[in-house]
């Protein structure tokens, strides 16, 4: 049984930064793409960041510069680190889990940056 779990997720205010966690189990998790994406109130899903197998990576415009995105293949465990939070980062967060035979999804975990 596959199971993408995420946590860190919280309040915090604009400038802050929060640590988000994905732990995976039941996958061989070091041949998956791994991904980040979040999904604010009334938009669409959308890829924040990934990050390949062998350790290449990749993250939309917005967040370029503040958002990392890193992965621990002993520890079967996805991170995003977010720094300089902004409002318009809130949202839902889902780890995502990619392979050729298929994609894998985690429940969400809820970041709001407000003052």
């Amino acid at each position: 049984q596959v199971q993408l779990v995420e946590s860190g997720g919280g309040l915090v205010q604009p400038g802050g930064s929060l640590r988000l966690s994905c732990a995976a189990s039941g996958i061989i998790f070091n041949i998956f793409t791994m991904a980040w994406y979040r999904q604010a109130p009334g938009e669409q899903r959308e890829r924040v960041a990934f990050i390949t197998s062998g350790g290449s990576t990749n993250y939309i415009d917005s967040v370029k510069g503040r958002f990392t995105i890193s992965r621990d293949n002993a520890k079967n465990t996805l991170y995003l680190q977010m720094n300089s939070l902004r409002p318009e980062d809130t949202a839902v967060y889902y780890c995502n889990a990619y392979q050729s035979m298929g994609a894998y999804w985690g429940q969400g975990t809820q970041v709001t940056v407000s003052s």
